[in-house]
């Protein structure tokens, strides 16, 4: 029986259970295999996603972040995670600021000491296009991973059983599968402050935040709000488990997004062994 030794974190509520895998602990094949059973909230620790700190196998990188749904499957980036495990490679005295990848893509994480806030930069997302599935008007987006955004009004966001149904039809609808996507359900208090819901792909359900989901969300926001171009924004995003600010500016002449920085708290909640 193979012991794991794992800590449990939370990045405005959105938990994982984290490994440094720097030794190579466990396969990719053994990630997959044992995620499911790792994150299951009864017979497991319980979380919303599995996250190795791997060794790096790209230059000039730091480590490499291996992220699972809940269900083992592939989620691609995922912001808050991305946090927390700049925050555990922190606390292994690795630094204070680190450049990682997630498959290809290279993201950069940086540890502010005095407030324990935690920001990872984004590269260039392209602008969000228009996609109708039945009646609804979304906002597909890419930031890193699959997002849909809906912009509704604050009273219906807390009707979680409305929104969760309509999350998962949206997520399993096949014009989005596969791979399917996540869902953002927003509400827009100011330009510079939304609320936000997301129905997690993997997770099957609301989650207390979403990183990346923050990301597509402001996005999408400004996308709508047409503001001056090339203006550096800061969008304030209220979740369930927090407040998460996400900084970037719009580059009309490219059609991207750029200098994306995802911002807000990631803690260790406790750390323990696990027997696979």
């Amino acid at each position: 029986m193979k012991e794991l030794h794992f800590y449990k974190m939370q990045g405005t509520g959105n938990d994982f259970v984290v490994v440094d895998n720097r030794n190579n602990t466990l396969s990719l094949d053994e990630i997959i295999e044992h995620t499911p059973q790792l994150c299951d909230r009864i017979f497991g620790i319980g979380a919303d996603g599995f996250i190795a700190l791997n060794a790096p196998v790209l230059p000039d990188t730091d480590y490499t972040m291996i992220y699972r749904n809940a269900d083992g499957s592939d989620a691609g980036m995922c912001g808050n995670g991305a946090r927390c495990l700049a925050r555990l490679a922190w606390q292994l005295g690795m630094g204070t600021s680190f450049t990682f990848n997630v498959h290809d893509a290279i993201y950069k994480a940086s540890v502010n000491e005095e407030n324990g806030l935690i920001s990872i930069c984004f590269p260039d997302t392209l602008q969000p296009k228009r996609l109708y599935i039945d009646d609804l008007n979304l906002l597909q987006i890419y930031p890193g991973t699959e997002h849909l955004v809906w912009q509704t009004d604050l009273h219906r966001l807390s009707d979680e059983e409305e929104i969760t149904k309509l999350g998962r039809k949206i997520r399993n609808h096949p014009s989005v599968n596969p791979p399917g996507s996540n869902v953002n359900f927003v509400a827009i208090n100011s330009e510079k402050h939304i609320h936000l819901q997301t129905y997690e792909r993997g997770v099957e359900g609301l989650t207390q935040a979403c990183g990346t989901g923050a990301i597509a969300s402001a996005l999408a926001t400004d996308f709508l709000s047409s503001p001056e171009a090339n203006e550096i924004r800061n969008i304030q995003v209220t979740v369930k488990g927090g407040i998460l600010n996400v900084k970037f500016k719009r580059n009309e002449s490219t059609g991207h997004y750029e200098d994306i920085e995802l911002t807000g708290p990631a803690a260790v909640v406790y750390e323990g062994t696990f027997h696979l």
